[in-house]
């Protein structure tokens, strides 16, 4: 079995940061969307990057922002991947994957056609659940069999939304990812971590495992 890879997001403090890399985590996600509960500013996110060992992968999370936009902020707080919520064409992400490892977000509405995850050929991919208002940390399960559709598409699959310790195993038997991305189940507040949840998480996970047919880069 491949270890499947998990990202905690939505942290706030450079306490919750250390507990999730030394409970599991290899990443860490860092909320720029102002509108978010969640959100950080790039000063303090540099403060939790410096303060997290150099395995352990931090990732700021952009809703609708310009290429520059994110460019700075990345770079201010020390941020070499982003994840990118909303209007991000493949030219944007295209370009902003000469700089940085680029993970595009889908949502799992309507709309959403697997196939097209192909365009962003550079990029990881991330399906999460639709909300019409928010995005991310909702608590809402995605589409399963829609994201296991993407599979084919992408060369490293994030899955994320309403997952928790009881239906993970079940979420990754049926997408089989390369990571899974958890907020919202894991927290006692927005932004504030549940050590304890987060070790059930984890343990959930490793317990699923990941068949060793697909590959991570």
């Amino acid at each position: 079995m491949i270890p499947v890879q998990i990202k905690i997001c939505g942290v706030t403090n450079i306490k919750d940061a250390r507990a999730c890399i030394e409970l599991g985590a290899s990443m860490i996600g860092l909320n720029f969307y102002q509108q978010s509960p969640r959100y950080i500013e790039p000063k303090a996110a540099l403060q939790i990057v410096e303060a997290i060992p150099r395995s352990a992968q931090a990732v700021g999370v952009f809703v609708d922002a310009i290429a520059d936009e994110v460019r700075s902020v990345a770079n201010a707080a020390g941020i070499r991947c982003v994840q990118v919520h909303g209007d991000f064409s493949p030219a944007t992400c295209r370009e902003l994957a000469r700089e940085f490892r680029v993970i595009r977000t889908f949502c799992t509405d309507a709309r959403f056609q697997p196939k097209e995850t192909a365009l962003f050929s550079e990029c990881d991919i991330l399906v999460d659940a639709y909300h019409p208002n928010l995005r991310g940390g909702t608590g809402l399960t995605c589409d399963w069999p829609a994201a296991r559709a993407t599979l084919p598409f992408a060369r490293f699959l994030l899955l994320s939304g309403g997952l928790n310790a009881q239906n993970v195993a079940q979420a990754i038997a049926t997408v089989t990812p390369h990571a899974v991305d958890v907020c919202s189940s894991v927290e006692s507040a927005p932004g504030a971590k549940d050590y304890r949840a987060i070790k059930n998480f984890v343990a959930a996970v490793r317990m699923a495992g990941r068949p060793v047919t697909a590959s991570s880069p």
